[in-house]
């Protein structure tokens, strides 16, 4: 694809996404940043959550570990769906009652002062950290479409990828994202459906013949039970995982949950999270299947599968079919709206992720409710800035550091920066004790040292490797230590 035209196309995309900013930000105020004034209807919430919580991670990664993987990522996808269940019974209806703006407020009415901030601190990392990984996907994909062909180096590419991000959420903030998260939901979907239609076409496979034919393959394989624990795609820990990674990245984490608490009431927001969870369930299975098609036309088609699985479908849509004279408008159509869909995908994450750290932020750390609406709205939009300079350093720093891929990299640092917020949210629902708050800080910076330093140990002399079990593990070291600090 001609670099003019993947960069027309781009700004095309945020011209559109800036024209919807403008027409949800009109007479919003701080308020309105943070909670659209509770109006937003529950499926457009729901509908727009699917781009959030895919992420250009599962658009770039999912179909390349196929290869190596099978369907085992959907044993962690059913996981999700008892997680979801959770936070739609038990958090939610905390949420609520509280009336919370942040969620972390739940942390200083249970337990006082230093755990709620302690608990903040927590998701301002984990949610800086991922957001970048998320967004360091996209940069990479821009980069290679885009800014190479043109000469940009990639640190100006990624600074003018979050400029874009800033001036369509600055002034809406939620109120606009719900709706640009819709938006992008479809342009994603659309390019996965896309996708799997061209290469089916090219293989001669009608609806039907293609669902059989992905059945067939070696790479359909979902549920692994052989290989024990200590197989990385064991069902049990798979399940498990993916059961507490959607409590913890999804349930006790401001940006999702931000969404949800802009329902009118908790009986749309649970409707909304119910059938969130069916989408969800089914568009993963989406994403699979496309990875087990490509792996079966470039198996036919003799192509070489990248060593790095994660460039194997941008390989395919932007070189393979965009680039191919044969396929005609058909490939060209897929190059698009693959780079739409990559786009689309980290930006619906990143985009709510910035409102989300600047909600976080404002609300626990500034005293935002005791400002009034001028010095609120300085604040918010000097923070704002702060979080879209941060995220541009962290990128950088990730993109020199980066050595595994990225869906792995994703959840092994969310299993240590949400493993204390596991544990936090568990003792002070399932307990009733308090804590002696002014050492709580202590246990949530120690229980990751001891988990790193146990996963250490374990992979080094028991031959125990850990996978995402490890936020299991940080979440109990957590609770172990709130329970020696309860008071009598």
């Amino acid at each position: 694809m001609s670099p003019i035209l993947a960069l027309g196309i781009l700004l095309f995309y945020f011209t559109i996404l800036v024209v919807i900013s403008i027409r949800t930000s009109k007479g919003a105020d701080t308020h309105s940043f943070f909670t659209a004034n509770k109006q937003v209807p529950w499926y457009l919430i729901a509908f727009g959550m699917i781009g959030t919580s895919l992420s250009g991670v599962t658009f770039i990664s999912v179909p390349g570990a196929v290869g190596l993987k099978s369907f085992s990522y959907f044993q962690m996808i059913l996981g999700y769906t008892v997680g979801y269940f959770f936070i739609a019974t038990v958090l939610m209806p905390l949420y609520y009652r509280l009336n919370l703006i942040s969620i972390y407020t739940y942390l200083q009415d249970r337990f006082g002062f230093w755990s709620y901030k302690t608990g903040s601190a927590f998701f301002l990392l984990s949610r800086t950290v991922g957001s970048a990984v998320r967004l360091y996907i996209a940069a990479q994909v821009l980069q290679i479409a885009i800014y190479d062909p043109l000469g940009v180096p990639f640190e100006v590419s990624v600074l003018i990828t979050i400029a874009l991000i800033w001036v369509y959420t600055f002034k809406g903030g939620i109120k606009t994202i719900v709706i640009t998260d819709s938006l992008q939901t479809v342009f994603l979907i659309s390019a996965v459906a896309m996708t799997i239609y061209l290469v089916s076409k090219e293989l001669g496979l009608g609806l039907g013949d293609m669902v059989s034919t992905v059945a067939k393959s070696n790479y359909s394989e979902i549920f692994f039970f052989d290989g024990g624990w200590s197989d990385s795609k064991n069902f049990f820990k798979q399940f498990i995982s993916g059961a507490f990674i959607a409590i913890v990245m999804t349930g006790m984490d401001q940006d999702l949950m931000q969404k949800n608490l802009t329902c009118k009431n908790i009986g749309e927001a649970q409707k909304n999270m119910f059938w969130f969870t069916i989408v969800l369930v089914f568009v993963n299975l989406m994403f699979l299947s496309l990875g087990a098609l490509l792996y079966i036309y470039a198996n036919q088609k003799g192509i070489a599968i990248p060593e790095k699985t994660d460039d194997l479908y941008p390989m395919m849509a932007l070189q393979i079919f965009g680039e191919n004279a044969s396929m005609g408008v058909a490939g060209v159509l897929v190059a698009v709206t693959f780079l739409v869909g990559i786009t689309a995908a980290t930006y619906a994450s990143s985009d709510s992720a910035l409102t989300a750290l600047t909600t976080a932020f404002c609300i626990d750390f500034m005293d935002f409710e005791k400002r009034d609406e001028k010095d609120r709205n300085r604040i918010k939009n000097i923070v704002h800035i702060g979080f879209s300079l941060t995220f541009f350093v962290v990128i950088l720093i990730f993109n020199y550091l980066n050595s595994t891929d990225v869906i792995t990299a994703t959840f092994q640092i969310a299993s240590y920066t949400y493993g204390p917020l596991l544990g936090l949210f568990a003792y002070g629902i399932y307990s009733k004790n308090k804590v002696h708050d002014k050492f709580v800080p202590f246990v949530c910076i120690l229980s990751p040292i001891l988990t790193y330093a146990i996963v250490w140990w374990a992979e080094h002399y028991a031959g125990y490797k850990f996978g995402f079990e490890n936020l299991l593990l940080n979440g109990l070291i957590t609770i172990i230590g709130l329970y020696l600090l309860k008071k009598k």
